[in-house]
């Protein structure tokens, strides 16, 4: 066992080191390479192995295959085959074996020579369950009976179009069902040094909430070359500014200084808007919504100006600019700031003397996480003097997990805002909606989540929040395109919860 691990162990790193020395890393999921190796993985194993279908390995294992097994020593194909079809396809009605693909385990690299592709490595953990069906019962009827789990090295190569299985390593057998608790990189600094440096990703931030407070801050990578991200990194958390808004103005509402429904004209009309009579539909509820009709940013008109896509209350349409709107109706009515309301309402009484919504000799710059593009090029920080109450928020993950905590337990807001604030206002997708500030996602049977997202020049942020469990994440990262890390964070500090999360999303 420990040499065939060895083995596997060697090739794996070599792989790696060619990689790192060619600049290619771990395919993306939506990559043809990506699909096309799990297509190969769901011949041999889901139509192959799990229906004893030999035809599929005699297709897909190359003539000079080789299998290293740590329990079972090495097979060439013809004895790799005899194997297959005497033990575990030999006695069918009797025994059958199934295997499953850990979710999210899986990872494929290109192989290149002279930068043309002949191959690539796929490694994941899979897991085999039985069916042991008694004298008087069917195959059908039976229970399958969890088997084993192990990690597994395949090793695919490109000729004349044709794709082959070369080499096969399977390894680390376990008799409990513990997948994954070996690959938690989230507590193995190389681990995630590696995997960081595999998505280009500068610096990464996880918060983990259970039992409705936050248990865990774990921060990895570098702020710049040489310094490493402390645990109090200060975040640019783009969009992630605009449930900090939408809790400042449910908290008025809930001490019955503001109206949710109550016409915003009253306090503020944008001069370019002056003229179209649906100003007067505008309420705090259609912004808190996302249904103005507003775009996100009157900038991406080729005029510049603000106006009316479709009229307020009647459609879903995510817009920086309706919370924007009311920033300056809130600022009218109490002759005050945005930031002013929030230190007020938010950061004093919760303590987030980290978060601040404009910039000023306040920030520890030691510490402050400058944006990245994919190419590791850094972007000059917004330092942003007005309050923005759609982006632009600078936090810490304390900071922002000790908010979140507040919002998951209704702190500050009464039975019925807290009700509104989860409720249903529109719905954006299947079994997605938008209540008031958060998105919702709805598990069925009173089960949900809250969530929000950041996006920017160098800003990829994300939070979810359960309010019947109790649990949260969020994560903070550095780069354009941070967000390739997301599913493997959520899925892995959520389970069940988390792919129900990935499955709604990618519907």
């Amino acid at each position: 066992m420990k040499i065939i691990n060895s083995i596997s162990k060697i090739i794996l790193i070599g792989i790696l080191f060619f990689s790192t020395l060619t600049g290619f890393s771990q395919e993306e999921k939506n990559s043809e390479l990506y699909k096309t190796i799990m297509s190969k993985d769901s011949l041999l194993f889901n139509v192959g192995f799990n229906t004893c279908d030999i035809s599929q390995f005699e297709n897909l294992l190359s003539a000079d295959f080789e299998f290293y097994h740590d329990k079972d020593s090495i097979s060439d194909k013809a004895l790799f085959l005899h194997n297959l079809k005497k033990g575990l396809c030999g006695s069918i009605e009797s025994y059958k074996a199934r295997r499953y693909l850990v979710p999210n385990s899986t990872e494929v690299y290109p192989l290149y020579k002279k930068g043309v592709l002949y191959g690539a490595m796929q490694m994941g953990i899979h897991q085999f369950y039985e069916k042991s069906v008694s004298k008087n019962e069917s195959l059908a009827n039976a229970k399958e009976n969890f088997g084993s789990t192990a990690r597994f090295t395949h090793v695919w190569l490109l000729n004349n179009g044709i794709w082959k299985l070369r080499r096969s390593f399977s390894y680390d057998h376990q008799n409990a069902n513990t997948a994954g608790t070996k690959s938690d990189i989230f507590d193995n600094d190389q681990e995630i040094k590696k995997w960081l440096a595999q998505n280009n990703v500068p610096a990464l931030g996880i918060g983990v909430i259970t039992n409705g407070k936050l248990q865990e801050v774990k921060v990895f990578g570098e702020l710049k070359k040489g310094v490493t991200a402390p645990y109090n990194t200060i975040w640019n958390v783009a969009s992630l500014t605009k449930p900090i808004t939408a809790m400042v103005t449910l908290k008025l509402v809930s001490q019955g200084k503001w109206n949710l429904d109550e016409p915003l004209d009253k306090y503020w009309i944008d001069p370019d808007i002056k003229n179209d009579p649906n100003y007067k539909l505008l309420t705090t509820r259609i912004i808190l919504s996302h249904q103005t009709g507003f775009p996100n940013w009157r900038h991406m008109n080729e005029s510049g100006k603000l106006d009316f896509k479709f009229k307020p209350g009647t459609k879903y349409q995510y817009s920086g600019e309706g919370f924007e709107y009311l920033r300056k109706a809130l600022e009218k009515k109490f002759n005050k700031k945005l930031d002013q309301l929030a230190d007020e309402l938010i950061f004093k009484p919760l303590k987030m003397n980290d978060s601040q919504l404009v910039w000023n000799d306040k920030i520890d710059l030691t510490r402050f996480a400058i944006g990245y593009d994919n190419k590791g090029n850094a972007y000059e920080p917004t330092k942003i003097k007005t309050a923005n109450a759609a982006d632009d928020l600078m936090t810490t993950l304390s900071d922002y997990g000790t908010f979140l905590c507040s919002v998951m337990n209704g702190e500050g807001l009464s039975q019925k805002v807290f009700e509104e604030m989860n409720a249903h206002q529109i719905q954006t997708k299947k079994d997605k909606y938008f209540g008031l500030g958060f998105e919702i996602y709805d598990f069925g049977n009173g089960e949900y989540a809250l969530s929000h997202g950041g996006a920017d020049k160098g800003v990829q942020t994300l939070a979810f929040i359960l309010p019947k469990t109790k649990e949260g994440v969020l994560i903070f990262t550095n780069v354009d395109d941070g967000y390739k890390v997301y599913e493997k964070i959520i899925t892995h500090y959520l389970g069940e919860n988390g792919k129900k999360l990935i499955a709604i999303e990618t519907k």
